[in-house]
């Protein structure tokens, strides 16, 4: 069985939140179409929702409109939301153990952002033994600085996405998944 999951599409990484990104309003509308595809063949669906608990943490606050799944992707009732603390989804919650009681196999994700949580969990989903596809134009990031020099966030998405899709998942754009 197939599930997909949403990792922290989320209104702190859209514009007004504390920590926008490249390109997440369209991200999240390619989301929203893998989202309805998977509610209309009743599939299961998993939301990952991030609320910070690190001093001094700018965004993903608990208890603040920008912790909030955006409303392009929100859940409806029988719908599993996660919360977690950390990058990899699978870290401290029981995201695993739902799967596994789902008995699914295969995954397909989307979300924010691409070089750190989407990054984490889909290499540890790999390492599960689980079946991954990465939706690229559903997944946003923003521009990284390393060394006083700054990566444009097209650059780290492609990247991160070259990367992820030599071992760990099957890159495909939302129309490409949905075609098949």
């Amino acid at each position: 069985m197939k599930a997909l999951i949403i990792i922290d599409i989320q209104n702190d990484y859209f514009e007004g939140g504390a920590n926008p990104l490249a390109g997440s309003l369209a991200a999240s509308e390619h989301a929203k179409k893998l989202l309805h595809d998977f509610r209309q063949k009743s599939l299961p669906v998993v939301h990952v929702q991030h609320f910070s608990t690190r001093a001094g943490s700018a965004f993903f606050i608990p208890n603040t409109q920008g912790v909030e799944i955006h409303e392009s992707v929100q859940p409806i009732s029988g719908e599993k939301v996660i919360a977690k603390h950390f990058p990899n989804s699978f870290r401290e919650t029981d995201l695993l153990e739902y799967l596994q009681a789902q008995g699914v196999t295969e995954l397909v994700f989307c979300g924010m952002m691409t070089q750190m949580c989407v990054d984490a969990t889909v290499r540890a989903a790999k390492d599960f033994g689980f079946n991954c596809t990465l939706i690229s134009d559903a997944c946003a990031t923003k521009n990284l600085e390393i060394q006083g020099q700054t990566v444009a966030a097209a650059e780290v998405q492609k990247s991160f996405l070259a990367a992820l899709s030599y071992f760990y998942a099957e890159v495909k754009t939302e129309e490409e998944y949905l075609r098949n």
